[in-house]
């Protein structure tokens, strides 16, 4: 059973909560959006009946005054309707019997006569009916009259205030997933640095003790030099894997390599190291001596996790085919395809997480290892290119073609 060191599993568990946290967040995200617009349109509908009582008060009171004798007292109803009209932004127009028109708080243009006034309030009286606010009858009694209004601007200003609040919510989403963005990055360097502290770590003292081992069996004459002389290369492939971690943890150099040599050398190194049932082909379409900006120890690791997935995906038996081509924009592609079953829909937005494996015995570092390296170091993209369940897939590999360079 593999332990992950504390700061490999640390990092590790927060990924595998991750989508969880984001669930939530967006969850209170839309709490708060609906809350707050639940609570908006209350208060809204509130101030809507407030003002349209207003106005039934202020018609009441005109047609009390309109329709009353000659010897009542009026005052108080004359005080009111000036009360009213003074505190009061809602929009009116009144509309007698003989079709003409008046208004309360409808600005006026200067030095009109009352042609052009009743023509302006005949434009704007049709803009207030739009807002569906039934006029309200005035029953004078030799006649009827109606009193339409508008709404206030600050009941305007409260219905579009739930824009804002979206906006608002937006924002705070968009904040919120600048800030898992960045936690993830953090955790992702974690994972790197923990990983490779522990990877020195193991690999330190038995590579020191298998070099000394070594150096013993070559002065051995019952040995078999052959044997001696492939320990060497395993030990020699150990330190290389050393070298890789020493790289992850600082900026790695990167280097002009003919990239169909580069590959095909490492490859004829793995063919003797997995299943001879699994036939690996390259092919390629780039000119000879293509150059691509690499740094040799980890790009090998690149394509050593992508074969091996393949293996692994084709159960030891198979076809592989490694196609070097280039595409648009001056960029290198490197197509990785198998024979193996496949990836499922649902499994394809995860193979690059951290954690994510198939493997009963995997950490699931692999692609996520293998997609931090092309992307972050060699400023190039991991991709799945295509899969086909029990036909195979195809992963790409993106590199920067190296500029001013004749090749």
């Amino acid at each position: 059973m593999k332990i992950l060191s504390k700061e490999v599993a640390l990092p590790l568990a927060f990924y595998n909560r991750d989508t969880w946290l984001k669930v939530a967040f967006f969850a209170v995200c839309v709490f708060m959006a609906g809350f707050s617009l639940y609570f908006t349109d209350g208060l809204v509908n509130k101030l809507e009946e407030r003002e349209k009582q207003q106005i039934e008060l202020y018609a009441e009171t005109i047609r009390y005054v309109m329709t009353s004798d000659e010897n009542a007292d009026i005052n108080f109803f004359f005080e009111r309707i000036k009360k009213i009209n003074e505190n009061n932004t809602i929009p009116v127009i009144w509309k007698d019997g003989s079709g003409h028109l008046n208004s309360i708080n409808i600005a006026m243009p200067d030095a009109i006569d009352i042609e052009q006034k009743q023509v302006l309030l005949q434009a704007k009286l049709k803009e207030i009916i739009a807002e569906n606010n039934k006029p309200i009858e005035m029953d004078m009694g030799f006649q009827k009259e109606y009193i339409y209004y508008g709404n206030s601007k600050l009941l305007k200003l409260l219905r579009y205030y739930p824009l804002s609040q979206l906006l608002v919510v937006l924002i705070i989403g968009f904040l919120g997933y600048i800030f898992f963005s960045y936690s993830r990055r953090a955790e992702q360097n974690r994972v790197w640095v923990g990983l490779a502290k522990e990877t020195a770590h193991q690999l330190g003292t038995p590579l020191s003790s298998l070099t000394a081992w070594v150096e013993i069996l070559r002065n051995e004459p019952s040995i078999n030099p052959e044997i001696v002389v492939e320990l060497g290369k395993d030990i020699q492939r150990l330190e290389t894997i050393t070298t890789r971690f020493s790289n992850i943890g600082s900026t790695p150099i990167l280097k002009e390599e003919d990239l169909e040599e580069l590959i095909s050398s490492f490859i004829n190194y793995l063919k003797i190291r997995i299943s001879t049932k699994v036939y690996i082909e390259i092919k390629s379409s780039l000119v000879p001596g293509q150059l691509a900006n690499v740094n040799k120890y980890l790009f090998e690791w690149v394509i050593e996790n992508i074969c091996k997935n393949a293996v692994d995906a084709m159960s030891g038996t198979g076809d592989m085919l490694i196609y070097l081509h280039e595409g648009k924009n001056n960029q290198l592609f490197i197509d990785i395809s198998d024979t193996g079953k496949g990836i499922i829909p649902a499994n394809m937005s995860k193979i690059f997480n951290p954690g994510y494996s198939t493997k009963k015995r995997g950490w699931g570092l692999g692609l996520t290892l293998a997609k931090r390296i092309v992307e972050n170091y060699h400023e190039g993209k991991l991709t799945l290119k295509s899969t086909e369940i029990n036909k195979g897939s195809t992963f790409r590999i993106s590199l920067p073609k190296p500029l001013n360079k004749d090749v």
